[in-house]
C-alpha cells in the first residue's frame, strides 16, 4: 500500500502558513461530533426509530469500526490524490452524512449515513498527523497541542450542546444536524488548500502497513491506542446513559459527560508539549493513566455523589489520546513514516476498541446496571498501562523496518 507522499513545499509565505494552520484546526474540531453527538440524545434516538439495545450498541461501535476500516484507505487514497484533497472529500462525508441522518426515519438509513460521516471522520483523523509532519516537521508537539486542543472543544461541544439544541428546535433531528452545518463552513479553508496537491508523487521510500506491521513498536502503538480508544468510546456511548439511571437530567448527564471532555481541553495544550520535550514519556503517561481505575471505582460507590469529581479524573484518564497522538509523530523520521504508522495503530487500534461500547451495552443489558461494566473498563487499564509504557520508550519505527530509508534524525519539536 502506498502511503502520503506529497513533495515537499517550498517555504510559505506568512499568510499560507497560517491558512495551514486555520484548515487544521478546523477540521480537527469535526473530528468527534458525529461519533459522541448521539451519546446525550441516545435515548430518545432508540425511541423515535424503535431501536433495542443490542442496535444501540451497534451504533456507539460504529465510530471504531468505521475508524478501523475506512482509516487503513486513507493514506493509500491520500497518496493517489493528494492528502489535502483526501481531506476536504473527507470534510464532505462528514458534511453529508450528518444532514442526511438526521432526515431519516428508521434505524437502517440512519446506521448508514452515520457511517458515511465516521468514514470521513476516520480518514482525516489518521491525515492529521501526516499533515502535521508534512507542514510543520520541527512543532510537532507545539501543534499537536493546538490540534488535539481543538479536537477536545468539538468533542465538548457536540456533549454538552446536542441536549439544549434538540430542546430549543423541537428534538433530537435538530441537535444532531446542527453538526453539519459546522462541517461545511470548516471546509471552506481546505478549498484552497488543495493546490499542494498539484505534484503529487510516489515516495522513493515507499512505507506500506504491511512493513509496520512487521516492527515491534507498530504493534505497540496499535494496542496502546485501542485500548484507550475502548475506554472513550465506551465513556462517551454510554456514560450519559449511567448518569441519567443514577437520576440526573438528560441536561445534566450530558453536561458531566462535557466534563469528562472539557478536563482533555487544558491538558492537551499542555501534554503534547511537554511529551515532545521529552525522548521517554512513561512518566507523563503513568499519571495520566492512573486517574482511570479511581474515576471508575468512585462511579460505583456513588455514582450521583462523587459524578462531579468522578468525571474530572475520567477526563484526565482520557487524555491519554492526546499523548499517543504526540507519540505517533515522536516515533517517526518522516511524513510517509508517520501516515504509516497513524493508518496501522488507527486501523488496528479501532478494531480492538469496537469491543468496548458494544460490550458495555450487552453487559448493560444483561445485568441491568452499571458495576459489572464498570469492573470491565478497570480491568482494562492494566494490559493498557503494560503496552502503553513500553510504547513510550524512545525509538523511530522506521529503525525497525527491514529496510530502513535513509533519513536524518528529526528536530524534537515542542
Amino acid at each position: 500500500m502506498d502511503l502520503v507522499s506529497v513533495s515537499r513545499p517550498r517555504p510559505a509565505l506568512s499568510a499560507q502558513r497560517l491558512l495551514v494552520l486555520v484548515g487544521i484546526l478546523t477540521v480537527s474540531v469535526n473530528l468527534r461530533p458525529a461519533a459522541v453527538s448521539v451519546g446525550p440524545v441516545l435515548e430518545e434516538v432508540t425511541d423515535g426509530l424503535d431501536m433495542s439495545h443490542t442496535v444501540a450498541g451497534v451504533l456507539t461501535s460504529l465510530p471504531v469500526l468505521a475508524f478501523a476500516g475506512f482509516g487503513a484507505l486513507a493514506p493509500w487514497a491520500a497518496a493517489r490524490l493528494g492528502v489535502h484533497r483526501v481531506t476536504l472529500l473527507a470534510l464532505g462525508c462528514v458534511v453529508a452524512g450528518l444532514g442526511g441522518r438526521s432526515l431519516v426515519d428508521s434505524a437502517a438509513p440512519f446506521l448508514l449515513l452515520t457511517m458515511v460521516a465516521l468514514a470521513g471522520m476516520a480518514a482525516a483523523n489518521v491525515l492529521l498527523p501526516s499533515l502535521i509532519k508534512l507542514h510543520f516537521p520541527n512543532r510537532i508537539g507545539l501543534m499537536t497541542a493546538a490540534y488535539t486542543t481543538s479536537l477536545a472543544i468539538g468533542l465538548t461541544a457536540s456533549l454538552m450542546l446536542t441536549v439544549p439544541i434538540s430542546d430549543a428546535f423541537g428534538g433530537w433531528r435538530a441537535g444532531l444536524g446542527v453538526w453539519a452545518v459546522l462541517a461545511a463552513v470548516s471546509a471552506l479553508p481546505w478549498l484552497s488548500l488543495i493546490v499542494h496537491d498539484k505534484h503529487v508523487e510516489r515516495a522513493r521510500h515507499e512505507i506500506s502497513l504491511t512493513d509496520i506491521a512487521r516492527t515491534r513498536l507498530g504493534w505497540l502503538m496499535a494496542v496502546f491506542f485501542g485500548l484507550q480508544s475502548l475506554q472513550a468510546y465506551s465513556i462517551f456511548g454510554w456514560f450519559a446513559q449511567l448518569w441519567r439511571d443514577s437520576g440526573y437530567s438528560p441536561t445534566m448527564a450530558g453536561n458531566l459527560v462535557g466534563v469528562v471532555a472539557a478536563v482533555s481541553i487544558p491538558l492537551s495544550l499542555w501534554l503534547p508539549a511537554a511529551a515532545a520535550r521529552r525522548t521517554d514519556q512513561r512518566g507523563i503517561l503513568l499519571c495520566v493513566m492512573a486517574c482511570y481505575p479511581l474515576g471508575y471505582l468512585g462511579l460505583m460507590v456513588a455514582p450521583h455523589s462523587l459524578a462531579l469529581p468522578c468525571a474530572i479524573l475520567v477526563g484526565i484518564g482520557a487524555c491519554t489520546f492526546p499523548l499517543v497522538l504526540t507519540m505517533i509523530g515522536l516515533r517517526t523520521r518522516t511524513p510517509a513514516g508517520t501516515a504509516a504508522l497513524s493508518g496501522f495503530t488507527q486501523s488496528v487500534g479501532y478494531i480492538l476498541a469496537a469491543v468496548g461500547p458494544f460490550t458495555m451495552g450487552a453487559l448493560y443489558d444483561a445485568t441491568g446496571g452499571w458495576q459489572v461494566p464498570l469492573w470491565f473498563l478497570v480491568a482494562l487499564t492494566i494490559p493498557q498501562l503494560f503496552v502503553g509504557l513500553r510504547a513510550a520508550r524512545p525509538g523511530f519505527v522506521e529503525d525497525q523496518l527491514p529496510h530502513p530509508p535513509h533519513v536524518s534524525p528529526p528536530g524534537r519539536g515542542n
